[in-house]
């Protein structure tokens, strides 16, 4: 798809301030552009949120920063100051405690294979282990088959060979007289991993990511060994502290925001994007235009077709998952050697696939429980802030603004988060409950939907290109390749200044 190349500086509007949008920004910014974001909410950082009160803060979007490796290249391609000198990071070990339903608990290390195969075998017995480090090789394949047409490089024009063949290397299955091979996560569980609760640990990285456990393709496996090759890292301060720096650095390179500014149309002059008109009738002319995700970009551009028959289509957001956030305030100290994160899996595991086969919300869903035990997310040191996630339908398929409904599953939420929260309920002061339409009111998307990462195989999930049919009109976030996800979004804000500053030729990050 051409793409023109503009010589010298151009002027770029980019519509919304969320994570991929303000690291376009920056890295256009130091190219020599004007840049100019409109964002129509108040603050910037689209799903990355803070909720403030008494006190006490929460982070109501991400609560870790997988592969942070994509935010430090930002800093370095942007200005002299690196990340850690802007935020402070911290490596978060364990990675997370799991607890299962009969009981077992095991806490698994950060970024370490042999620590990880050593922790399964004392909990759930000898040979798990091994199973799932076995496994974590295998999709090691997947990832190194997979890392660059899906990370660091444009969509390619052929992208229907990245649905041609699931990369991830299923073992041989036999039954009767056939032999198989795993193409969702639920088939490596059940015919790999063999053991409910190594198939509950693998579900559990599917719905963090938004993915149905039961369809997502096995080349979903590159999620968990995101995880253990790369480590996780907590953002002191929150991670809305990575909004802040991210923001603070367009300012640095002299990017200029428009806060309650919502676009109304994409202006076409020529036969390309020419700029921007917002709601109010101010028009505001540009060389580029960067927008959000696809799907709501449609709307803005009459009845052009953003893409051709042969391209990757937006998919309706609302067809994804969102989110229900549980944000506790607690009275009393943080117990010594707390876990930052427990995942507390569902004692119904088919539970978690009804829940997206047919929008029923289990009794018990699996939830995250998060407890930084950060000074900044507390009044004082006999308080403690706890953030209990979970992973559930769109709007579409459940009423969230029904009388009782929110507040219904945020007490079953509770419930299992007491699991992981010793004296929960004797503790509570008060709590903030969040639902998928907060998450929609704050980033504009379709049912408060959550984008998934993009995921080669036949039944993957690939999100439409950075490029469009309108010349000079880009999209980024989320909900564009690559796809969803703190790490995700960084990238998509790389490919697109990429794409505007070197032209069609761009291939990505060497």
């Amino acid at each position: 798809m051409a793409v023109d190349k503009v010589a010298g500086m151009g002027r770029i509007a980019v519509i919304g301030a969320g994570m991929g949008a303000m690291a376009a920004a920056a890295r256009l910014a130091v190219a020599g552009h004007r840049v100019t974001v409109y964002e129509r909410t108040e603050t910037y950082g689209g799903g990355v949120r803070r909720f403030e009160r008494d006190g006490f803060a929460f982070d109501t979007g991400p609560g870790l920063l997988p592969l942070p490796a994509v935010y430090r290249d930002l800093f370095v391609k942007t200005g002299k100051e690196p990340l850690e000198d802007c935020v402070e990071l911290v490596q978060v070990d364990p990675s997370a405690r799991h607890v299962f339903a009969d009981g077992t608990e095991v806490s698994l290390p950060n970024a370490s294979r042999a620590g990880v195969v050593a922790a399964l075998d004392e909990a759930l017995g000898t040979g798990a282990g091994q199973r799932w480090g076995d496994f974590l090789v295998r999709a090691r394949e997947a990832w190194d088959r997979t890392r660059r047409p899906l990370l660091e490089e444009p969509l390619w024009p052929d992208w229907q060979v990245l649905a041609e063949r699931e990369p991830y290397p299923s073992v041989p299955h036999k039954k009767l007289l056939r032999t198989r091979r795993a193409s969702t996560l639920y088939e490596i569980g059940a015919w790999e991993l063999r053991d409910p609760r190594l198939s509950q640990l693998l579900d559990g990285y599917a719905l963090a990511y938004g993915l149905d456990p039961g369809t997502a393709p096995a080349s979903a496996a590159v999620l968990p060994y995101l995880e253990h090759a790369f480590g996780t890292w907590y953002v002191r301060g929150g991670i809305r502290e990575l909004a802040r720096a991210v923001y603070e650095r367009c300012l640095r390179r002299r990017v200029e925001f428009v806060f309650g500014a919502e676009v109304a149309r994409v202006l076409e002059k020529d036969g390309r994007a020419a700029g921007v008109e917002l709601a109010g009738g101010t028009v505001a002319e540009a060389d580029f235009v960067v927008g959000t995700g696809p799907w709501r970009l449609g709307g803005l551009v009459g009845s052009r077709e953003l893409y051709r028959a042969q391209d990757v289509r937006p998919q309706p957001e609302g067809r994804y998952p969102g989110r229900v956030v549980v944000c506790l305030a607690l009275r009393g100290a943080q117990e010594p050697g707390a876990v930052h994160r427990t995942v507390v899996h569902s004692p119904d595991a088919e539970g978690d696939l009804a829940e997206f086969a047919h929008g029923e919300l289990p009794d018990l869903p699996t939830v995250v429980v998060d407890r930084p035990g950060d000074p900044a997310q507390r009044p004082d040191a006999e308080h403690e802030s706890v953030v209990v996630t979970a992973t559930v339908p769109s709007v579409a398929e459940y009423d969230w603004a029904a009388p009782g409904a929110a507040d219904a599953f945020a007490d079953r939420m509770a419930a299992a988060a007491e699991r992981a929260v010793p004296g929960l309920r004797e503790r509570l002061l008060w709590r903030e409950v969040r639902t998928p339409l907060d998450t929609e009111r704050e980033t504009g998307a379709t049912g408060g939907a959550v984008p998934p990462p993009a995921l080669a195989a036949a039944e993957g999930v690939l999100h439409p290109s950075n490029t469009t049919a309108l010349p000079g009109l880009f999209t980024v976030g989320g909900w564009s390749h690559p796809g969803g996800g703190l790490p995700h979004a960084g990238m998509s804000g790389a490919l697109v200044a990429g794409l505007i500053v070197e032209g069609p030729e761009f291939r990505g990050s060497q």
